[in-house]
């Protein structure tokens, strides 16, 4: 008999509400009792549907309040150093800690836990910390809580944890000497006592999740799989979950640890059902991960079917299920009233996605007659979309032939384009600048919800946010910035505006995914060739520009972030996708300097992100990616300084690719980490200008000036003088007007110190 499972649910809920609940409790207006509750409602709301899909095994302690990383690194004491100091803490209070430097229960501050991208993806984990302070401890009691708090419900659950070899890999040694695997031995016993108890409430099945085991690995981390031996007799069956691609040579080392089941990603992988049976012992029961976990689109049966059948001739026990967690996909197509037809039956969200996997096993066990009706209905949308006139332009695809290799490169080198540019802009050591946005605040989100409801006129709104812009420039200009920005009053999201502008884009009412902790976007969703009707940030830019003597950027959201961040279209090659995104933007960038914008920047922060995870993709990979963004920048002359801003991602691996983008200035976040980063910036001669951020937008504690200069004075270690900008790590749109004003004074008087102790070079 084939089973169902899930291996993860959306946390946020149908409306937001946990993001909602998360800032009331943030901002002192509702309590702690308050949020526990409205998670609790979430928690059995996800598991009804669930059920209701006709999931077999629902998946439980996938929730979280900010992120499941952070959860386990309370859940086994992986509690920095910093925080230690603090004294006996509750967990409420260490989590707030830990994510944002601040509790609202609490008038204890400290420094966040850095924020990294979770594998391939735009969603963020606060990375553990550890080192020989680290004192391993199990505290369970909140998870066991939710395991009474199901079987209370009389929900069928399967604990969904973190494994032992992907959160030591995630985690982050504060002592370059200290190895992070001589903490296994003890965090496996740990686990172990965590299945035991799991077992005495009656759990079955729990998952442990390893998507590290798709990465190519050493010998000594693949063999720490191994030690998964140790966990087969506390009681609960186990299964072990991977998923972002292929589990390649590790597959073998996997066969070895004797789990009860492995779940494999058919969607991103590719695996020889017949290899895949030889190697695992006869008695791992298989999850097949059909219904792609990380895009929108429609299940194709006939593609997932062909594809199962193999599996069915092994004579194993097996699962269907989601390639992944379907926390990467909004809730439910249900919510949706505003996608045009007949793009809305192409899609499929989470609540859907567990309907497609139910009938997907039961054509499988019983045979596609059984759902034929179901069946013929999948397979004429698929035909509908396949020849529909919506999806390919022959305008776009002319254009793309016309690209030359010239379009890829700048006319004149960086060293000469600075002295240009300095000529031009003559702009004093040490330049400040913020990275685009400022404060969406209620009267922004309310006016441009107003705007698209009808309530009030499109001049109505124009008028309101041209005022916006005015008090972004005139406090800009009081707080003593260099260069300036607009502050992006008008835009909602930097791929969502982005997307509603261009063709070739649908964007959903209600098709939020959580980044990180209350951060929640909407990816646009791409189904058809791109390109731009008209100018689409040239108006306002100029409008700001002509408020103020100082120079004004541009702000763009690069191809590759524009692709990454949104949905995209599985019928073409992500090459060919980000090239219509670059002609589109390229048009968009000259028309910039045409308009008298000398500074432009394009914001790449998911170039690291779209890197493969497995090394032989990731040339091809990084070739495109370098030429879209070159294409979409490289059409203006060398007066034009030309900014990309990269963020929370680990660089050391693409530093090349970086060098090639050419861009005149890169921001990147480094506060965290405490300019870490710039350590290879320095050992691979990074020629161009950089401005490392100096304080952590993520968190709401106000920097010092003390603490800014320290960190400009780490990076001037690595860097020279002439090439350091100054600037926060990311844009300030969640953030407050309250918050913005007195960090980024701090940040202007910390430069003004730091120009009175060096003096430019001649």
């Amino acid at each position: 008999m084939i089973k169902t499972h899930s291996l993860g649910f959306p946390r946020i809920g149908k409306k937001r509400e946990l993001k909602i609940a998360l800032e009331s409790f943030w901002n002192g207006k509702d309590s702690t009792e308050q949020l526990l509750t409205i998670a609790k409602e979430l928690r059995e709301r996800h598991w009804q549907l669930q059920t209701e899909r006709r999931i077999d095994l629902i998946p439980a302690l996938d929730f979280s309040l900010y992120d499941a990383v952070l959860d386990h690194s309370l859940l086994f004491n992986l509690i920095p150093e910093r925080i230690q100091k603090l004294g006996q803490i509750d967990p409420l209070t260490s989590c707030f800690l830990m994510a944002r430097g601040k509790s609202p229960t609490s008038k204890l501050q400290t420094e966040a836990g850095e924020m990294t991208k979770w594998f391939d993806t735009n969603y963020h984990y606060i990375t553990p910390e550890v080192g020989r302070f680290t004192k391993l401890a199990l505290k369970s009691e909140p998870i066991i809580q939710q395991i009474k708090e199901a079987h209370y419900l009389r929900f069928e659950i399967k604990p969904v944890l973190i494994g032992p070899v992907t959160l030591l890999w995630l985690a982050k040694s504060t002592d370059p000497n200290f190895d992070k695997l001589s903490l296994l031995k003890d965090l496996l016993l740990l686990y172990r006592e965590l299945l035991i108890e799991f077992y005495q409430h009656g759990i079955t099945w729990v998952q442990f999740d390893e998507p590290v085991a798709v990465l190519e690995l050493d010998k000594k981390w693949r063999e720490a799989f191994l030690q998964y031996q140790s966990l087969l007799s506390a009681g609960p069956n186990i299964m072990l979950a991977t998923y972002f691609g292929s589990i390649g040579e590790n597959l073998k080392t996997i066969a070895e640890t004797q789990v009860h089941a492995v779940h494999i990603d058919l969607v991103r992988g590719k695996y020889n059902p017949k290899t895949v049976h030889k190697i695992l012992p006869k008695h791992t029961e298989i999850s097949l991960g059909l219904v792609d976990g990380r895009n929108i689109w429609k299940n194709n049966f006939k593609n997932s079917f062909e594809i199962a059948k193999p599996w069915l001739k092994t004579g194993r026990k097996l699962w269907v299920a989601p390639s992944c967690s379907l926390l990467h996909c909004p809730i439910d197509l249900d919510n949706e009233r505003s996608i045009k037809k007949p793009v809305v039956s192409w899609l499929s969200f989470a609540k859907q996605k567990l309907t497609e996997v139910d009938l997907l096993r039961v054509g499988l066990q019983e045979g596609i007659g059984v759902i034929s009706k179901m069946y013929k209905e999948n397979q004429k949308i698929m035909q509908t979309r396949n020849k529909s006139s919506l999806v390919t332009s022959s305008v776009v695809r002319k254009e793309m032939k016309k690209i030359t290799t010239q379009w890829s490169s700048r006319s004149v080198k960086a060293k000469k384009r600075f002295i240009l540019q300095q000529e031009k802009l003559q702009l004093p050591l040490f330049p400040t600048t913020t990275i685009g946005s400022f404060p969406q605040t209620p009267e922004i989100r309310k006016m441009r919800a107003d705007s698209k409801q009808g309530r009030v006129t499109k001049e109505q709104y124009n008028d309101f946010i041209k005022k916006q812009i005015a008090h972004a420039v005139s406090t800009q200009e009081a707080i003593g910035l260099d260069v300036l920005v607009h502050g992006e009053a008008e835009r909602n999201d930097m791929t969502e505006f982005f997307g509603e502008l261009l063709k070739g884009f649908v964007i959903t009412s209600n098709g939020w995914v959580q980044s990180y902790g209350s951060r929640c976007v909407k990816p646009p969703i791409i189904y058809g060739d791109i390109s731009r009707s008209k100018p689409m940030t040239v108006d306002l830019t100029s409008f700001a520009a002509g408020l103020t003597k100082k120079p004004m950027k541009g702000m763009l959201t690069g191809p590759v972030t524009m692709l990454c961040w949104s949905f995209t279209r599985d019928d073409l090659p992500k090459k060919d996708i980000c090239l219509q995104l670059a002609l589109a933007l390229r048009k968009e960038v000259n028309d910039l300097e045409k308009a008298g914008i000398s500074i432009i920047q394009i914001d790449e922060p998911a170039l690291r992100e779209g890197l493969p995870l497995h090394k032989k993709e990731r040339k091809a990979y990084l070739d495109w990616a370098v030429k879209s963004f070159k294409i979409a920048t490289c059409g203006v002359g060398p007066e034009t300084q030309i900014h990309t801003h990269m963020c929370y991602s680990e660089f050391n691996d693409i530093m090349e690719s970086i060098i090639k983008l050419d861009a005149d200035v890169i921001t990147i976040e480094t506060s965290r980490s405490k300019m870490e980063l710039l350590e290879v910036f320095k050992h691979l001669n990074y020629p161009n200008q950089i401005g490392p951020g100096v304080y952590d937008i993520h968190s709401p504690n106000t920097p010092t000036r003390d603490s800014i200069k320290l960190l400009l004075k780490s990076a001037l270690t690595h860097l020279s003088q002439e090439l350091l900008w100054i600037n926060p790590d990311c844009g300030l749109k969640t953030r407050t007007w309250d918050e913005v004003t007195p960090a980024l004074s701090e940040m202007v008087k910390a430069s003004h110190e730091l120009r009175s102790e060096y003096k430019r070079k001649v």
